[in-house]
């Protein structure tokens, strides 16, 4: 507009015919600029056809950062089988040189695709240390207190460690006096309080054990599960028999090691049932007395009819075989040798070639290529869809 005024002002010398021409002339440009932008704004381009509007891509966000409300994602599930391996070497120490290629993994006789490999700490443990503390149990639980006080204090190296126990005991019936816990302190604090006496349920305890407290660890891939179990093996009072805890055992994916505690010099049928328990589970079995002790009083152990019935006999335990200095040292050995054979383990993980979740048992076999070693690994899952929740029960609740 200042333009044009100026423009008004130096046509002055015209008169009054000048101004009006030049107010005149600028009104009807402004008003051919008005009408023919108001055209462009109702009329598209010819050469631009108007296109319809097409919703975002899945997954792209709206400017507003919320989701369209037409959009549904889709959940897919793969299940990944986690398989922890022990490998020994004829001295019964850990090897842990192999790499992944060392190893080959079938399921049902069909090779699989390994899809990750681990050794060492991962995934985390979750350990249930199960003692018994049954009537028969009661001239050794001191021992096996010690013994398990120094394995707890070595399996969680601090309130740091991502491992876990808990601790459960049985006679007739089974308690879990501390739940999963990195805190060594608040376990030993419980296997202090310890007080045998009463019957034997070992067999419940397992399945306990493996229902309410290994299946509500999570999923299985997430974590190692081990069952640490000192017994004699002698069950005579569960409501669960020995195909019912190994079946649980498999359903919770959980490697049962087992130590027995009969006396040297007893024959122990017990014995065969840690055995079949722990080869049927992945786990292995240890029985720290069944080397003969020797006949030197200095060791504090004398088994049955090692040396006539003196008093001084009687007063080392003689004539019940039980446990002493160099017993709990064997205990305390087999302990060890079980902590450093899970934080040596390889852990291998792979996605069945056959998805289906039919609930079918599905036998896994290990190879290691390496000769001269042995091998223990988890023999087998159930393909199951079922997601149990991840709860625990009330600290000192029995098995029902």
């Amino acid at each position: 507009m200042g333009s044009l005024v100026l423009s008004a002002k130096r046509s002055s010398r015209g008169g009054p015919r000048a101004t009006l021409a030049v107010s005149g002339l600028a009104f009807i440009v402004l008003a051919v600029v008005s009408a023919l932008t108001f055209a462009a704004a109702q009329e598209p381009a010819k050469d631009s056809p108007a296109k319809p509007s097409v919703p975002p891509p899945a997954g792209s966000s709206s400017p507003s950062g919320t989701r369209p409300s037409d959009q549904s994602s889709i959940s897919v599930t793969v299940r990944v089988v986690n398989v922890p391996v022990t490998v020994l070497d004829r001295r019964g120490l850990p090897v842990i040189d192999l790499t992944q290629g060392d190893f080959r993994v079938y399921e049902d006789d069909k090779p699989q695709r390994i899809r990750y490999f681990y050794r060492g700490t991962q995934p985390p443990l979750r350990i249930g240390l199960i003692l018994d503390t049954s009537n028969s149990a009661r001239r050794k639980l001191s021992f096996e207190q010690d013994a398990a006080s120094e394995f707890v204090f070595n399996m969680l190296q601090g309130r740091s460690s991502q491992n876990q126990i808990f601790l459960q005991t049985f006679d007739a019936a089974s308690s879990v006096l501390q739940d999963f816990t990195n805190d060594p302190e608040s376990l030993n604090e419980k296997i202090r309080t310890l007080k045998a006496g009463g019957g034997k349920a070992l067999y419940d305890a397992i399945y306990y054990a493996c229902r309410e407290k290994m299946l509500k660890t999570g999923p299985p891939e997430q974590s190692r599960r081990v069952l640490v179990v000192l017994s004699d093996g002698i069950d005579v009072q569960s409501k669960h028999s020995f195909d019912e805890v190994a079946s649980m055992a498999h359903t919770a994916e959980t490697a049962i090691y087992a130590i027995g505690n009969s006396a040297y010099g007893f024959a122990n049928p017990g014995d065969k049932v840690l055995k079949q328990m722990a080869g049927e589970t992945g786990g292995a079995a240890f029985f720290p007395q069944e080397a003969a002790p020797g006949a030197d009083l200095g060791t504090g152990y004398l088994s049955h009819g090692q040396i006539g019935e003196t008093s001084q006999n009687k007063g080392l335990g003689a004539e019940t075989g039980i446990y002493s200095a160099e017993r709990l040292e064997k205990l305390a050995d087999s302990l060890e040798a079980i902590g450093r054979e899970l934080s040596e383990q390889y852990n291998i993980g792979y996605t069945p070639s056959n998805p289906a979740l039919d609930g079918t048992y599905r036998n896994i076999k290990v190879v290691a290529l390496r000769r001269g070693v042995l091998l223990r690994s988890k023999p087998g899952y159930f393909a199951s869809p079922n997601v149990v929740a991840n709860s625990a029960p009330a600290k000192g609740s029995g098995a029902p």
